[in-house]
């Protein structure tokens, strides 16, 4: 019988002991194929419930173990909490892996651990470090919610994905006897899972965020497109279908990479991707785009429910470190856009100073632009310069929009 522990140990090790980012380790790890959806499922709760599995660990064990220790404990308590299995299957499991990995020094107090451990007797605080253990939360972002929006943070926190969203191109109807719903753009669809097939691979269809799809819905047909921090790739190759030409920036060649595989996949010709930082100002571009879009580096703090890996080292200190690149890619990038064109600011965070306070800073040091609103079917809520969407309201997705016009003359 397969140890249904193992495989979730080497993605998460990976993650959690060498940095890897949680999509790139479920890709690069070769796992069990029959019981993959259950590997995946172990994975993204544990990261999920992260800050309260760790709080649990440090109610029942007297000093902290060593990372491999916590992989196992981390996987076990998840199991007995939130998956419902039985604690000896458990408790038995997490022993023979340690066994296994050569860890098996450890396995007498993980037992003990295990068999001892009881949930009604881990003490929960009061306040906002206990919302940052209910919510796995970081503190700093429980505190930075509540002070945005109030009551609503819980709901903010709480929100999870609603599954996978699929953008097809084409024989949409072939996928649609799985059980699905709709989005609110066109052929557009959320699956509690969908596994790809040969149609992925012919360019019938692709993933793509709710969050991202909306994004190029506020993005107007042109000539000239930017898109200057475009890999993957999602929004230049969407964006292709309206524009007449889009050329796609990004600073990692092998992310450049990416975004040219992905427009041959979808079969989209008329994208050029060259390698280069958007903070840094290309004197030969510039007023050369009718539309330049700056979905910046940020926090990534909105996509946590289908990214919870994002939580595990985010700080409150990353949020001043991002404003800057943020406002040098959006000053920077503004100048390529022509007289009377269209400059568009988004980020796929919940919070205001990465968002507003970055709009706002820049129109204060540029009069020449001015906010020029927009409407997008996905609820929103609208902010002083753009639009918000919430994760508790936007499937799952938090995300920020805003629309700046160059003026004419």
């Amino acid at each position: 019988m397969t140890n249904p522990l193992a495989d979730p140990y080497l993605v998460l090790t990976k993650i959690y002991v060498n940095g890897a980012r949680l999509k790139q380790a479920l890709a690069e790890t070769p796992v069990e194929e029959l019981h993959r959806a259950r590997t995946v499922k172990i994975v993204y709760g544990v990261l999920e419930k992260d800050i309260y599995l760790s709080h649990c660990i440090r109610s029942f064990a007297p000093k902290t173990p060593k990372p491999a220790v916590r992989v196992v404990l981390k996987i076990a308590l998840y199991m007995l909490l939130f998956m419902g299995k039985a604690r000896y299957m458990v408790t038995d499991n997490a022993v023979a892996l340690l066994k296994r990995a050569g860890k098996g020094g450890m396995s007498g107090f993980v037992n003990a651990f295990l068999r001892r451990f009881d949930v009604n007797a881990v003490p929960m605080p009061a306040g906002d470090e206990g919302e940052s253990i209910r919510f796995s939360y970081p503190l700093f972002a429980v505190k930075l919610l509540k002070k945005q929006y109030g009551a609503r943070a819980e709901s903010i926190m709480a929100a999870e994905s609603r599954g996978v969203t699929v953008r097809f191109e084409r024989g949409e109807e072939n996928y649609l006897s799985r059980p699905h719903f709709r989005s609110t753009f066109p052929h557009t669809f959320i699956f509690p899972n969908f596994t790809r097939d040969e149609g992925f691979f012919a360019g019938d269809y692709t993933f793509q965020s709710v969050g991202s799809i909306a994004i190029c819905h506020g993005v107007e047909p042109c000539e000239r497109l930017l898109d200057a921090c475009a890999a993957p790739g999602g929004k230049s190759v969407l964006l292709s279908q309206k524009c007449g030409t889009v050329t796609a920036f990004e600073l990692h060649p092998h992310r450049a990479e990416l975004i040219r595989q992905y427009a041959s996949r979808m079969h989209r010709e008329n994208i050029e991707v060259f390698c280069r930082d958007s903070s840094v100002f290309d004197e030969s571009r510039q007023d050369a785009f009718d539309g330049v879009l700056c979905d910046v580096p940020c926090s990534g703090m909105g996509t946590v429910a289908e990214n919870p890996d994002v939580k595990l080292n985010r700080t409150e200190g990353d949020l001043i470190s991002l404003h800057k690149v943020q406002l040098s890619v959006l000053e920077t990038c503004a100048r390529y856009v022509k007289k009377g064109g269209a400059l568009y600011y988004s980020t796929c965070s919940v919070f205001a100073c990465e968002n507003d306070d970055v709009v706002g800073e820049f129109l204060q040091n540029n009069p020449a632009f001015s906010v020029e609103r927009t409407q997008n079917p996905l609820p929103h809520e609208d902010t002083a310069y753009g639009m918000q969407f919430l994760p508790d309201e936007a499937f799952g997705a938090g995300f920020y929009f805003c629309k700046l016009r160059r003026a004419a003359e």
